[in-house]
């Protein structure tokens, strides 16, 4: 599996930095991974629904250890070359993309 394109767009969500969409092998495309600066710094997070009981459960995920790494290598990647942490949570990359800024 190779990431061959990697779009992100800024949001304002608690610890969530930006909304990633991955083209895999120029023929799937996954959309709504989410880039978060957690405590331990920054993961890319499987796109995911909520349960009838609360519990989330992922859409999609890759199969084993080393695709989710090539995934979230690619991802972070894509991030810092965009501007990073500081770019994606600043007013001006929210207001580009019709966000604001508001924290819980």
């Amino acid at each position: 599996m190779e990431v061959t394109k990697v779009t992100l767009r800024p949001v304002a969500m608690n610890k969530v930095c930006a909304i990633a969409s991955v083209v895999l092998d120029d023929q799937f495309v996954v959309h709504d991974l989410r880039v978060v600066n957690g405590e331990k710094g920054l993961f890319v997070a499987m796109p995911s629904r909520k349960l009838p009981n609360g519990d989330f459960r992922d859409i999609c995920h890759p199969i084993n250890a080393e695709s989710r790494q090539r995934l979230q290598d690619s991802v972070l990647e894509q991030f810092e070359i965009d501007g990073g942490v500081d770019y994606f949570t600043s007013e001006e990359a929210l207001a580009t993309h019709g966000q604001v800024l508001v924290f819980d």
